[in-house]
């Protein structure tokens, strides 16, 4: 196989096959090892990414209102960055985000961390939306790895195996493999945790902004009025009939789809292309699509809630892990969002109320932080797990873009981490541009937390980082500790904090807050933060003055 070595001194392998092309038969299939290459492989580009619709955020290279598909379903491919002469150094496989809609493993240079940390970075794509989870049961074949609609968690898996087989020849150690990645790639971290067949393929989890979701197999297969998610299988089914022109209407479509026999539907399904199916879904302004993922099959994963599985080891793959978010969470969503933010000639961006925005920020955040750290963290320790470490990125020292305080507006937004554990500060975030400064003490803060990262790679444990000088990171609950505040010392730099944030705690600010005026703001936070947790009371949302909006006026976000 020929690489190169990319301008970081990393000797670099990219566009690797893991599997076979997931085409033709193997649409909807668990992946498949790929068949071995005739000849030299020449690893010098990424692979295509996976079918999805446009977005800036993708890398892409397209606008999200264009029509266009951007990517191939033959993307199964890794990338590989190894130090030079390495040999045995632990492994560090990124699984990127992108709502399980967008993304590819392309979108991170890995030869600073490897370079950096003496460590081999693997990043990966897998199979994303209709393509990666689907669970029609016309496609069910008796198998229950292929039954079970998990066909992207299945590529992690295979991309885990092929890490296995191969890593050695890049200098690797195949018993030394830490999975991180950061938003979807941190719920899908979490995911091979809790999958029982990702046992003993990895060794340590670093879980970036993430959480434990799963999507119930009623909600995936079944029709919107029989309990199913407005994508569900059978409603895509039903959106496709109306769109060829066969149905008017989802009445018609049922009809014709519930008269068809498994092969007519799978013959149907098959017959479609990436547009076709794409051509369906909005991705609004980043590209995304709300859509059903990780089923709870009872075998890829299991049909258990987050308490049930990680609070008992035999439950899920108990290995040491670090669990964080950002202080900001949602505004990279919210800083461009109409309903907060003035634009005038698509160019000059301002607040419409920041008070309102920091208040809507910090909630959202803070509800994050409970249900994606602090709730996971204590149900690990729970487990028996010692190895626990938290984080919260606090970072906010963007500089202003033509007027736009984006040290307000971003903040220590959702994904802006990335770049300080990467150390690879290029491009931007759409139209705001270059976001950061590229000063010293950003610098100073990418060297602290890749340190960190890769001392817990070597050891499970980030203790004083890999270079021994930084301030001690303490496991969950040690002399009374919780979470490492990561932050430049211009604002308090990196320390020990106690709090802990329950989602409880965090309905209990809300309701207290005499800052936040009555009426429709509180409201409709409220049904934010926890009408999907499984924390909504009506009663309770009543007594706050909210009669007069009803709660599934609002979006979920």
């Amino acid at each position: 196989m020929v690489g190169f070595i990319d301008m970081s001194g990393a000797r670099a392998w990219l566009g690797i096959p893991f599997a076979r092309p997931p085409l033709g038969a193997l649409r909807w299939q668990a992946p498949q090892p790929p068949v071995p290459a005739d000849g030299v492989i020449e690893a010098l580009a990424f692979g295509e990414m996976c079918s999805q619709l446009p977005s800036l955020l993708s890398g892409a290279g397209a606008s999200p209102e264009s029509a266009a598909v951007a990517g191939s379903e033959d993307c199964l491919t890794l990338n590989v960055w190894s130090p030079p002469n390495a040999s045995g150094a632990p492994v560090m496989l990124w699984i990127h985000g992108g709502g399980n809609s967008i993304g590819h493993g392309g979108n991170v240079n890995g030869g600073n961390l490897a370079v950096g940390g003496d460590v081999v970075v693997i990043s990966i794509n897998y199979r994303l939306g209709l393509f990666g989870w689907f669970n029609h049961p016309a496609l069910h074949i008796g198998d229950p790895a292929n039954d079970s609609g998990n066909y992207a968690p299945l590529d992690m898996i295979r991309a885990l195996e092929w890490t296995r087989d191969n890593i050695a020849a890049f200098g690797g150690d195949p018993g030394n493999v830490t999975v991180f990645g950061e938003s979807a790639g941190a719920f899908n971290t979490l995911a091979m945790m809790a999958s029982p067949l990702a046992e003993g393929l990895f060794h340590r989890a670093i879980v970036q902004s993430g959480g434990y979701g799963v999507s119930s197999l009623v909600s995936g297969q079944n029709y919107s009025d029989d309990g199913g998610h407005p994508h569900s299988a059978r409603e895509v089914v039903n959106a496709l009939l109306i769109a060829d022109g066969a149905a008017a209407n989802a009445a018609a479509a049922r009809a014709i789809q519930d008269g068809w026999t498994a092969a007519e539907t799978r013959r149907y399904l098959y017959g479609k292309t990436p547009a076709q199916f794409y051509g369906l879904l909005d991705g609004g302004g980043f590209g995304m699509v709300d859509l059903p993922a990780n089923f709870n099959d009872g075998h890829v994963l299991p049909a258990l809630d987050a308490e049930a599985v990680f609070s008992n080891p035999e439950n899920h793959n108990a290995v040491p892990v670090i669990l964080g978010t950002n202080r900001d969470e949602p505004t990279l969503f919210m800083s461009r969002d109409p309903r907060y933010v003035d634009n005038l000639l698509g160019i000059f961006y301002s607040l419409k109320d920041e008070d309102a925005y920091r208040r809507e920020v910090r909630y959202s955040a803070r509800a994050w932080k409970a249900r994606g750290v602090d709730e996971l963290a204590q149900f690990m320790v729970a487990s028996g797990n010692p190895n626990v470490y938290a984080y919260r990125w606090d970072w906010d020292e963007e500089p202003s873009a033509l007027g736009y305080d984006l040290s307000v507006a971003l903040g220590a937004g959702h994904a802006l981490e990335i770049a300080f554990v990467f150390n690879d500060f290029e491009g931007g975030i759409g139209a705001l541009g270059t976001i950061y400064p590229n000063d010293e003490n950003q610098a100073a803060l990418s060297r602290s937390m890749m340190s960190y990262w890769t001392e817990f790679a070597y050891n499970g444990a980030p203790q004083r980082g890999r270079d021994g000088a930084e301030t001690p990171w303490l496991a969950w609950g040690e002399d009374g500790k919780t979470s490492i505040l990561l932050d430049t010392p211009a604002d308090g730099g990196i320390r020990m904090d106690d709090e802990v944030v329950t989602s409880g705690r965090v309905k209990s600010e809300l309701m207290a807050d005499t800052s936040m005026p009555a009426g429709r703001e509180r409201c409709e936070l409220y049904v934010r933060l926890f009408r999907w947790q499984g924390l909504f009371d009506h009663n309770e949302y009543q007594d706050l003055g909210c009669a007069a909006y009803p709660a599934e006026n609002f979006a979920a976000f």
